[in-house]
């Protein structure tokens, strides 16, 4: 039986505490919210805090508020309440389904919006006990200095596999992070995250994101497919999030306007989600139609290049970019 390790654990009153306590004790502490992805990590001897913040008790992070027409959606919501939130659900589509296509019930009772923004990187020679970890001299990742995947690489190649992050960064989304500084500043989904498996994101060690900002609905739609082995549990092997804005048009008239603004972004194929430059082109100042979205489809699986490292051959995840990407835009026509 995998067991936690000792550590202490602190259940701070406010967020300004909390990010205080991350600044007091740096790299040996980590936050916790609802604990599906830490705590599994921490039994692995994957992740190893000497102290653990406790943050789901934070009602700053629960809140949902209307901000002009922008919505502020806090990081301590849950999984499901996000899929269940109405104005979420209504003007958000492709954020509810990804929040709804994460793990189960039970564990997106638990999990939250802002730990799934931030879900550790993912990978076959990482995601392991730590007997069978050291009887490969472990990784780059943790604790060794090769990454398995490509042995000359010279970073960690390890996969992101969050659903939500893809859909962030297709809405033009904005992630909120404050420090123990009493700091606060708004980073572009599009520019939060790193390719890189390890150092994965762009916030200081001591910052909390503390909610997403989602920009005002304006004649556009969303969606978001997943591919994965189980239609339960399992984690993404490829993501793709698309927003397709339609030019003069809303409702029903939108399938016959041109393409104004359009963003498709690929999730679990590199370390980062990815905006694929080449859809955008493809879709925008056309109509969406068949021929536009196989055009598209065309550029994602042109610059998809997944590596060995999760569930499925490398060369089936590649080919299944055209389909979903395909499947993605037909939704939003």
């Amino acid at each position: 039986m995998l067991r936690l390790p000792n550590f202490h654990y602190h259940v701070p009153a406010t967020v300004a505490e909390a990010v205080a306590l991350k600044a007091e004790h740096g790299p040996h502490a980590s936050y916790v919210a609802g604990g599906t992805d830490l705590y599994p990590n921490m039994k692995r001897r994957q992740q190893e805090p000497h102290h653990v913040i406790q943050i789901s008790q934070l009602r700053e992070l629960h809140e949902v508020r209307d901000e002009g027409g922008h919505v502020r959606v806090g990081a301590g919501l849950t999984l499901t309440a996000v899929h269940q939130h109405e104005r979420i659900a209504r003007d958000y589509h492709a954020l509810a389904e990804a929040a709804e296509s994460v793990a189960t019930p039970l564990l997106r009772n638990m999990g939250t919006l802002g730990g799934n923004l931030c879900l550790d990187t993912r990978c076959n020679y990482y995601d392991q006990s730590y007997e069978w970890r050291k009887g490969i001299n472990f990784c780059m990742k943790k604790d060794g200095d090769i990454c398995w995947v490509a042995k000359s690489s010279p970073k960690c190649l390890a996969v992101s596999s969050t659903d939500t992050a893809p859909v962030a960064v297709a809405l033009g989304a904005a992630i909120e992070v404050t420090s123990a500084k009493g700091e606060t500043r708004r980073i572009p989904a599009g520019d939060f995250f790193r390719n890189d498996g390890i150092d994965y994101m762009k916030k200081e060690h001591d910052e909390l994101v503390t909610s997403i900002h989602l920009p005002a609905p304006n004649g556009w739609r969303s969606s978001y497919m997943k591919l994965r082995r189980r239609g339960s549990f399992d984690f993404p092997v490829l993501g793709v999030a698309v927003f397709v804005k339609f030019a003069n048009a809303k409702g029903a008239a939108a399938k016959d306007a041109p393409v104004e603004e359009a963003r498709v972004v690929l999730g679990a194929v590199f370390s980062e989600p990815t905006i694929v430059h080449g859809a955008a082109d493809a879709l925008v100042g056309r109509p969406l139609t068949k021929e536009s979205i196989e055009d598209a489809a065309e550029a994602a699986f042109k610059i998809a290049k997944p590596m060995d490292n999760t569930d499925y051959l490398l060369s089936y995840r590649k080919e299944m970019v055209m389909p979903f990407t395909k499947r993605a835009l037909l939704k939003v026509m």
